[in-house]
């Protein structure tokens, strides 16, 4: 069986999609909602804004559009350091840890 990842949004989860993946034999996993470390776009998307785009000005939305591309085709080079500390499966517990009373 293969199961598919999707965002948590009401066009993933219409029921066009889920009786269509029914139909196919796809399992349909839905991250939580407000889950954007979970989701790979959304980390791919953070790092790219920090790296070409914070405080930066573009004269135009062609100069704008040339620095993102710019970064994704320098992923597997010059940025693949960066890359794979941002891609990890580095999730934080809460194991042993006492719940206190309010």
């Amino acid at each position: 069986m293969v199961t598919l990842v999707l965002e948590n949004t009401e066009h993933q989860r219409c029921w066009l999609v889920q009786d269509l993946a029914k139909e196919l034999g796809i399992e349909l996993l839905f991250l939580p909602l407000c889950s954007p470390n979970l989701n790979l776009s959304e980390r791919l998307w953070n790092f790219v804004k920090i790296e070409v785009l914070n405080s930066r000005h573009h004269q135009d939305f062609a100069k704008f559009r040339e620095v993102i591309d710019g970064c994704l085709a320098d992923m597997p080079t010059k940025r693949k350091g960066k890359l794979a500390t941002l891609l990890t499966h580095n999730f934080q517990t809460w194991d042993n840890v006492s719940v206190l009373q309010a």
